[in-house]
C-alpha cells in the first residue's frame, strides 16, 4: 500500500516561514503539494517532477520551494514570505505517470491534510 504521511503544519505570522515535509513509501514520476482553504476548493501548489523539473502556482512563485530526496524518500515545501491567503490545509500527493504539474489529475495518492494557519 503506497502511503503519504505530511508533517510540518502550524501557526505564524505575516510574513513567517514554515517548512512541510511528507514521508512516501517510494519514489513516483511526480511528487507535489496542494491545500484546500475554506472555500474547499483543492487547489495545486507546487510539483516536482523525477528529473527535479518544478512546477508552482502564480499565487505562491518566488516565495515557495519544493524539493525531494529520494534517497531519503522525502518531499519538502519550503513557505517564505507567507500571506494570510496561504492559510488552508495542505496535502502532499504522488503519481505514478510519466507527466508533472500541479494539476491534480497527474496525481493518484494522497497524504493526510497538515493545517497552516497565518495570522495578520
Amino acid at each position: 500500500e503506497y502511503q503519504l504521511v505530511g508533517s510540518g503544519g502550524g501557526s505564524v505570522q505575516a510574513g513567517g516561514s514554515l517548512r512541510l515535509s511528507c514521508e512516501y513509501t517510494s519514489s513516483t514520476y511526480c511528487m507535489g503539494w496542494f491545500r484546500q482553504g475554506p472555500d474547499n476548493e483543492r487547489d495545486g501548489v507546487a510539483a516536482i517532477s523525477a528529473g527535479g523539473s518544478t512546477y508552482y502556482a502564480t499565487s505562491v512563485a518566488g516565495r515557495f520551494t519544493i524539493s525531494r530526496d529520494n534517497a531519503k524518500n522525502t518531499l519538502h515545501l519550503q513557505m517564505n514570505s507567507l500571506k494570510p491567503s496561504d492559510a488552508a490545509e495542505y496535502y502532499c500527493a504522488a503519481g505514478r505517470r510519466r507527466y508533472c504539474s500541479t494539476d491534480e489529475k497527474w496525481f493518484e495518492f494522497w497524504g493526510q491534510g497538515t493545517q497552516v494557519a497565518v495570522s495578520s
